[in-house]
């Protein structure tokens, strides 16, 4: 579904990514680890345009999406929960829900107001808040609540719960897990590791703007001294 090759970004002078490759699959969910300022979010923000690849090869779905804007992208299917959630503070929940409301990638039952907030039914006691009115947990579910109103084939979350209350951060993760159950493609930034382990099939480690690892998750989990060096752990 989505491969990135080699690519490498700059801010102005400032290389921030070298060489990055990475894929995801039909229905798989993959997360990118690493500690802060590593280029994970640089990663994301290359592959939806948002950043501008100096070199290498992204495609999705076999398009080629290295020269396309960030608003073509998303229309090809992919589905932005970007960090620091940006909802609209001056509408309701239901305003931003309804106001993505496509089907870009072409799901033959799209999702409807009511399917996702059984999802993430804290949200459904918000419907007429106004954004601004709602927590921090309540705006990350609202995120992603709103891309998956997209429809999207592969959906991307930065900073999936950084921040929020253990009890939130549950609830997230439950969504998360229901949506992988339907085979909903998922790429994850998260330092939340027990969580990941349990939610993803595989996953990348980035260290100074490179991708220094990848494995499945029972790799990841017997490698005390991996976690140790690239996560902290």
């Amino acid at each position: 579904m989505l491969k990135v090759e080699g690519i490498e970004t700059f801010y102005g002078s400032s290389q921030a990514l070298f060489g990055v490759s990475l894929q995801i699959g039909d229905g798989e969910v993959v997360t990118l680890l690493g500690r802060n300022g590593m280029g994970k979010s640089t990663t994301v923000k290359s592959i939806m345009g948002i950043t501008p690849v100096s070199s290498g090869r992204m495609s999705f779905n076999n398009i080629d999406i290295h020269p396309l804007p960030s608003y073509a992208i998303a229309r090809l299917g992919i589905g932005l929960v970007p960090e620091g959630r940006q909802i609209f503070p001056n509408l309701t929940v239901r305003e931003n829900i309804l106001v993505a409301a496509a089907n870009r990638g072409g799901r033959k039952e799209p999702y409807t107001v009511e399917e996702v907030l059984e999802i993430f039914p804290r949200l459904a006691e918000r419907l007429n808040h106004y954004g601004d009115q709602l927590s921090g947990g309540e705006q990350q579910m609202l995120a992603v609540v709103r891309a998956l109103m997209t429809n999207p084939k592969l959906m991307i979350l930065d900073e999936a719960t950084e921040g929020l209350a253990p009890l939130v951060r549950k609830e997230i993760w439950h969504g998360l897990s229901v949506l992988k159950g339907r085979g909903q493609a998922i790429l994850v930034i998260d330092k939340n590791l027990d969580a990941l382990m349990k939610l993803a099939d595989r996953h990348y480690i980035m260290e100074k703007g490179q991708v220094v690892w990848s494995g499945e998750t029972a790799a990841i989990a017997a490698n005390e001294k991996l976690k140790a060096r690239y996560l902290g752990v």
